[in-house]
């Protein structure tokens, strides 16, 4: 079963009608468990029937509903608990395709996806959207799509393989699996009234599905009023308690997320927890989680482990990644809940709060059992074009990584991107480093930073500075994982290495790779659009690891630092990023000089 076939609930009534009425037998009956109702916030000795990937009966006792060929799950007193949904993820942070990713998390429990495949847009366009919307409706599971919004994400601050335009939204809403409009990261845009965010904004409101949020910024003033009332419905990018509250009185839904690098649960979850505010404006996601995080920590179901932890009850803590979800997209009838009608969709586990994921079912089917899959999840062949895409538009040398100093100076004042660890936001630094034979160095913490375009072959490179990663010794590590252009990112001690590694990475085709004294200590190969990979998740894990250790080797003590590697090119999120364009200071969402003159 997957979307593809799953009959609509019309469609599928006449039958669950009839099991139901026990006039006909049920597919699978689950007895002897503890359901839990997130509905009510109750747990009951119910029983289940199964038809057509759908439930049919919820209720004290299902033995009308079984027949002969009927399948029969003795849960013996385990709990029944709703599949679990992440609201606000992205497929490619993974550096696994749709089918990977789901075959990486099933087992934890997940079994429903919001996906907003922003990064593959940014590199192919619309096709690309699709190409990820169609390998997503071949799951075993439910993985809906966001159209992404912006691509680029700030307009005149980067450029893009590709842009999004609102035809694309309008036609992507016509799309079976496209559930809303991904993040709106053009915040500025939207308070400014830009004429392009606002038609993308109402051709969704038009189809009658979700905007997608995201404010990066700490002004709770007009501002921020302005952005809600220009529709988007959630948002993610809030830190603390005040963040949450602010956007749950706008009618906003709070997304509180726990990712491989963003710990964002535990500051604003007091909201619940402490001053006792309405649940149902809350949710938990993930946003962006490493194929480690997902091999090793696990998913949704390490996101609700945490919100227990942190003192949040087990019955609200599920709400707020099943029901809270399904409602906010306009789902309710169709997931989120153990309730007729609904997708079958759940987990058998042996405990509430720490949650051990023993046995799911999605859509009717069992899908994993004790961590290990038992269905297929179906590949998508993906074409040429998506395979072909790191073009720097020439060999690089130490000399394109070269950062000229003002005429006689021996030393300047130069902005430094500051990494701040477990969080999105870097800060805006201002650093004096020497000059040898007329180029500004790196000094102490301090190390270059490159971003090499490679969409369409340009040759450009924009040089900066960057501190935080305490790298030492001559090295440099380069990806085509730079959210969100996806530009090449190159961070180093030494140009020469800076240069080895981009050149790698044009000639693999894309991933991460990392260089010390001449030599590739350690890599992870992404083929696809330079931001995925088709091998198994363990695979790229291995890979991850492989790499985090080299990193390590190189100095680097940051907690998932790829991650903040990875993010130094997002010019949506304060307060100091590059581009292919320059130095941005997305305080004022200008570009801003390297140097600072006196």
């Amino acid at each position: 079963m997957s979307p593809e076939t799953l009959p609509s609930w019309p469609d599928a009534a006449p039958d669950l009608i009839a099991v139901a009425a026990g006039r006909a037998p049920a597919e699978t009956v689950i007895r002897g468990g503890r359901v839990v109702l997130v509905q009510t916030r109750e747990v009951l000795e119910w029983e289940i029937a199964i038809a057509r990937g759908r439930f049919a009966y919820v209720g004290p006792d299902a033995s009308h509903c079984v027949g002969p060929e009927t399948k029969v799950i003795d849960a013996a007193g385990r709990y029944v608990v709703p599949g679990l949904c992440d609201a606000h993820m992205h497929v490619e942070s993974g550096m696994l395709t749709p089918a990977e990713f789901c075959a990486a998390v099933l087992p934890h429990g997940t079994t429903a996806m919001f996906t907003d495949p922003h990064e593959i847009a940014n590199v192919l366009g619309l096709d690309g959207v699709r190409m990820m919307h169609d390998e997503a409706r071949m799951q075993p599971c439910s993985m809906f799509v966001q159209m992404p919004s912006c691509a680029p994400s700030a307009p005149g601050l980067e450029t893009t393989g590709h842009e999004i335009t609102p035809d694309d939204v309008a036609e992507a809403m016509t799309w079976p699996g496209i559930v809303g409009l991904g993040e709106m990261m053009n915040f500025p845009g939207v308070v400014a009234g830009d004429a392009k965010m606002l038609a993308e904004m109402a051709a969704t409101a038009r189809a009658g599905r979700t905007i997608g949020g995201h404010y990066a910024s700490p002004d709770l003033g007009p501002a921020f009023h302005a952005y809600a009332a220009g529709g988007p419905a959630d948002d993610h990018e809030g830190t603390c308690e005040t963040d949450a509250v602010a956007r749950v009185r706008q009618g906003m839904r709070s997304m509180m997320r726990l990712g491989s690098a963003w710990y964002d649960v535990a500051t604003q979850i007091t909201a619940v927890t402490e001053r006792g505010l309405d649940p149902r404006g809350f949710i938990l996601c993930t946003d962006d989680c490493m194929a480690g995080t997902l091999v090793h920590d696990g998913h949704m179901d390490r996101v609700y482990r945490h919100a227990v932890e942190c003192g949040c009850d087990p019955l609200v803590a599920l709400q707020m990644c099943t029901i809270n979800t399904a409602a906010h997209f306009g789902l309710e009838r169709e997931l989120g809940s153990i309730a007729p009608g609904r997708r079958a969709d759940l987990i058998l586990t042996a405990d509430l709060r720490t949650l051990p994921v023993e046995r799911v079912v999605a859509l009717g089917r069992t899908v994993a059992r004790d961590g290990e899959m038992v269905a297929d999840c179906p590949h998508f062949d993906w074409p040429d074009a998506a395979r072909n895409t790191v073009h720097p538009g020439k060999t690089l040398t130490g000399s394109d990584f070269a950062i000229p100093a003002p005429e006689g100076a021996t030393e300047v004042s130069a902005r430094v991107i500051g990494v701040v660890e477990n969080q999105a936001p870097t800060k805006a630094l201002t650093r004096r480093l020497p000059v040898r034979e007329g180029l500004v160095e790196g000094a102490g913490a301090t190390c270059q930073i490159a971003l090499v375009e490679r969409h369409r072959g340009t040759g450009g490179v924009t040089n900066a500075f960057v501190e935080g990663f305490g790298y030492s010794g001559r090295m440099a590590m380069a990806s085509t994982v730079a959210h969100d252009s996806h530009h090449m990112i190159v961070v180093g001690t030494c140009r020469a290495q800076m240069a080895l590694a981009a050149n790698r990475l044009a000639e693999i085709g894309g991933g991460v790779t990392l260089w010390s004294e001449g030599e590739e200590r350690a890599a992870i190969r992404l083929p696809i659009a330079g931001l995925m990979s088709d091998s198994p998740a363990g695979d790229v894990a291995d890979a991850a690891r492989a790499l985090g250790a080299a990193m390590r080797d190189a100095g680097c003590t940051l907690n998932n630092a790829f991650m903040q590697h990875s993010l130094l090119a997002l010019v949506v999120i304060p307060e100091l990023r590059i581009s292919d364009l320059g130095l941005v200071d997305v305080t004022r969402f200008a570009l801003t000089d390297l140097i600072e003159t006196a």
